[in-house]
């Protein structure tokens, strides 16, 4: 009998988990509230094991389990007594006729496909795991919430037992775990979906596709028929970009650990403009082999510098714009050291994130109460696909990694001018690596491994060559010139000379850019006669 609330006895539950975490004190917590428990293969055994008495489903059906337990819920006796609704007769009527007993309660998880993908398995145990009984039966039970709940979170079983020892579930807590459980069928199925379609799907427009990028460490980007995402909302946070406009974080449910995985140490909530900001500086932090750190401001660099350490590089990041470094966002590629913290504690900053965090660092900074330290996963890294949303759709990519032959400095075209010297040249690729950085259009100017200027996000290269010269001029703040003996990286070719005669103005000893200009003859004459070493690329870092 359901009360007035729509609360609803548990009496009867079917279990079928992979997942066994918390299935003894669950069985248990059923039994001692007198529910009856029916069970399947594994489950059952581990039930039993607990000590509970539990009834094997093939029991209920009269049938065995068989194909190797490809078969075993998909029966009258167990979806008829999923799907009745207690409130139609016809359905009570029909369930008597044919001797089916109702379940009040179902608790599922499913196998693990998207981790079985992940672990790089062989096709067939991947297929093996993708379920079939597991989602009829949680759609089945969310389908008939007004009669059923469903569990399919080991984290909701405390609550279950809870709900079975009182009045069981209200029709708003049915509702509530039925959706929980849609949602997470739509995201299981989307795993399947966006596998099956990347590795069966036969694509008749495929010869419109580009061939598919490889990325640095030899993994292959493919655009399928379908691609899908499934998303879990994370947190709500205070506002988005601006204070009118309501925003949440969500994290893909089979996606790589990133930056929506983190973990907050210490601080206040993160802001929208804070995970956009720290997003940009832990792309810039890693692309680097060597300790780096970034400091980021509107998703602009102001400051990239490698170093011995992530103390040394922070000093010589921070050193290329001491103004803008206030309140900005920092990124190192290593775990963040009490010397480098010390520094960071002296200028007001909002985040911090890190692979990981000293003691002693966080003795420090913690001591701040307003900035925000954020630890990367291990298995922390960037997804091989970019997703840009636009009005009515979705921008695919491969993930800009350096993976073009023009990102190897060896392949470079010298172009103009004697070629660098030894330490020239490290400037040069470190300059390279760091104007990817920067929204486009990029120049960046770089000296010791460390940016000494930038100009970004201009609508002509010009603009930004000068932007670049004045910020290394001025931004120091101690008089110095620091474009003169810098080198600069171009993210794509100068279309007129114009904009590399100002960096020869300014005393900028080398140049590397992807070249492919029409005028590339006319900004090589502008080197050569300046003596002005430039190399080619072939490859250009637009990022928009």
């Amino acid at each position: 009998m359901t009360s007035p609330e729509g609360f609803h006895p548990i009496k009867r539950a079917l279990i079928s988990v992979f997942d066994k975490t918390g299935l003894a004190e669950l069985a248990l917590g059923l039994h001692q509230a007198g529910v009856e428990i029916i069970s399947t293969g594994s489950t059952a055994a581990r039930i039993s094991q607990a000590g509970v008495p539990v009834t094997p489903v093939e029991q209920v059906t009269e049938f065995p389990e068989m194909l190797d337990g490809r078969v075993k819920t998909l029966h009258p006796r167990i979806h008829g007594g999923i799907l009745a609704d207690r409130g139609n007769p016809e359905h009570v009527q029909t369930l008597q006729d044919h001797g089916i007993e109702a379940f009040d309660l179902v608790v599922v998880n499913l196998y693990p496909f998207a981790e079985t993908v992940a672990s790089g398995a062989a096709e067939e145990e991947i297929i093996e795991k993708i379920d079939i009984g597991g989602p009829s039966m949680v759609r089945a039970a969310a389908k008939n919430h007004s009669s059923v709940a469903v569990v399919v979170d080991p984290l909701r079983y405390g609550e279950t037992v809870s709900a079975a020892q009182a009045e069981g579930f209200s029709l708003a807590g049915r509702k509530r775990l039925a959706a929980l459980a849609f949602a997470h069928t739509a995201s299981y199925d989307t795993a399947v979906a966006r596998w099956t379609a990347s590795e069966f799907a036969d694509d008749v427009d495929s010869a419109d596709i580009p061939a598919p990028a490889t990325l640095s460490e030899g993994r292959k980007v493919e655009f399928p028929r379908f691609a899908g995402l499934a998303l879990n909302r994370v947190s709500t946070l205070r506002y988005g970009e601006n204070s009118h406009q309501p925003a949440a974080l969500y994290a893909e449910h089979d996606g790589t650990p990133g930056l929506a995985q983190a973990s907050v140490l210490h601080g206040k909530d993160m802001s929208y403009n804070n995970y956009v900001d720290a997003d940009a500086a832990v792309r810039t932090a890693f692309d680097f082999t060597e300790p780096a750190v970034a400091i980021i401001k509107h998703a602009n660099p102001c400051g990239v510098a490698v170093g011995t350490t992530v103390a040394e590089a922070h000093r010589a990041a921070h050193a290329c714009d001491p103004l803008s470094a206030f309140g900005g966002v920092i990124a190192a590629n290593r775990e963040v050291s009490a010397e480098m913290a010390a520094a960071v504690a002296e200028v007001f900053t909002e985040v911090v994130v890190a692979p990981g965090f000293s003691a002693e660092a966080l003795e420090v900074l913690k001591r701040k109460k307003n900035v925000r330290l954020i630890q990367l996963s291990p298995e922390h890294t960037r997804d091989p696909v970019e997703y840009k949303q636009i009005s009515g759709g979705m921008l695919l990519q491969a993930s800009d990694r350096f993976q073009a032959p023009g990102d190897q400095p060896e392949k470079w075209t010298l172009a103009a001018g004697p070629a660098a010297e030894e330490a020239q040249f490290k400037d040069l690729t470190f300059a390279w690596r760091a104007v990817r950085s920067a929204k486009s259009n990029a120049i960046l100017l770089a000296k010791n491994q460390a940016t000494v200027g930038i100009g970004m996000g201009q609508v002509n290269r010009l603009d930004s060559c000068r932007l670049a010269v004045h910020r290394a001029n001025t931004l120091a703040g101690d008089g110095v010139e620091r474009a003169r003996g810098s080198v600069a990286a171009s993210d794509a070719f100068f279309p007129f000379a114009d904009g590399l005669q100002s960096l020869i103005t300014a005393g900028v000893s080398a140049v590397v850019q992807p070249g492919g200009s029409q005028r590339d003859a006319e900004v090589i004459a502008a080197a050569d006669e300046a003596g002005l070493t430039m190399y080619f690329t072939g490859t250009r870092h637009f990022y928009h």
